[in-house]
């Protein structure tokens, strides 16, 4: 097994423990470019930016496993708190990819950027009660269902992706005024403190602050990943359409070697697990706890569109794009 190299800049970490910067890596770097550079024994450096929640556990563990290497690769992971960095950074060509919740992609494309989904992210398990990602309220609150927090204050940790999308589509689901939820934005870190000091109705926390909150008291009353669509693709990986045209050797042997470390964290979860702490302060004590998401091989296009028509239905987005122009073809 590879052991994982850790370098790079780190900052301060959240209330959680989750660091906000950091980067790893291993091997050489050398001129030859993806698979063609795995025969020479030469490593072609590829800077990528994330996030650091469960999600990207895959790609820290294809590191670690040597899957990157095998394709010629030598990963630079660098963390960053959310899309809204990472999408300008990979822009501009700071990032070589990036990791993005999809309506944020959805967006970015509608815009006009300059952008496209190449390798799939994090999915739901489908298991309400059991998936990644949960609406909570306070143990003593009278909330029983999404249906009961219309017009009530609902934390996310960023406006305008795919939390809120999930959430209004449950609300609408639920016969509810998808309007009529007031969503607030709040930190993962910070959710906790914020349901249990009554400044918020509720939250919508992934992993690990669902189970920290869960430990806390909270109550989950709707898994908002697993029951609003289907097979849901929370986010995935993409680059700028200038870095796939220049260079789509290397975008292959990124995909290949991201679609192996999926399949990998599928088939071995527990090692998913045991990778959270190469690239986050999550206290170990729960790790066991966590709640995983599913890590497919192929980007769901279905999941994708529906994200596509609810972004346009909820006026993140002006019309609805064509998936094709968002979702790269490697066929």
């Amino acid at each position: 097994m590879k052991t994982l190299g850790i370098r790079g800049s780190v900052a301060a970490a959240a209330a959680a423990g989750l660091l906000v910067l950091t980067s790893c890596g291993g091997g050489e770097e050398g001129p030859a470019e993806g698979d063609d550079a795995a025969q020479d024994g030469s490593l072609t450096q590829v800077s990528v930016g994330v996030i650091p929640i469960v999600d990207v556990a895959p790609i820290y563990l294809g590191a670690q496993e040597g899957i990157f290497e095998e394709h010629g690769l030598e990963l630079d992971l660098t963390l960053a708190q959310g899309g809204a960095a990472i999408i300008p950074a990979v822009q501009s060509g700071d990032f070589d990819f990036g990791f993005s919740n999809i309506t944020s992609l959805v967006i970015g494309q509608s815009q006009g950027l300059p952008l496209q989904l190449v390798a799939p992210g994090p999915q739901t398990t489908g298991n309400v009660g059991e998936d990644f990602s949960s609406l909570l309220v306070p143990e003593d609150s009278d909330a029983e269902s999404i249906a009961d927090l219309e017009g009530q204050s609902v934390a996310v940790n960023t406006l305008n992706n795919i939390n809120d999308t999930v959430l209004k589509e449950g609300l609408t689901q639920a016969g509810g005024d998808a309007e009529a939820m007031n969503l607030v934005e709040v930190a993962f870190p910070d959710m906790g403190g914020q349901l249990e000091s009554g400044n918020v109705d509720a939250i919508m926390a992934v992993e690990p602050f669902a189970t920290l909150a869960k430990d806390a008291g909270a109550r989950e009353i709707y898994s908002p990943y697993a029951e609003p669509i289907e097979d849901l693709m929370i986010a995935g990986y993409f680059a700028s359409t200038d870095r796939i045209e220049e260079d789509p050797e290397l975008v292959d042997s990124f995909v290949a070697a991201m679609k192996e470390s999926q399949q990998y964290a599928e088939d071995n979860p527990e090692e998913a697990k045991e990778i959270l702490p190469e690239y986050s302060e999550i206290d170990p004590e729960i790790i066991d706890s966590l709640n995983m998401p599913r890590f497919p091989q192929e980007i769901n296009v279905e999941s994708t569109e529906r994200i596509i028509e609810l972004s346009e239905q909820t006026g993140l987005i002006d019309e609805v794009i064509d998936v094709n122009d968002l979702v790269r073809d490697d066929s």
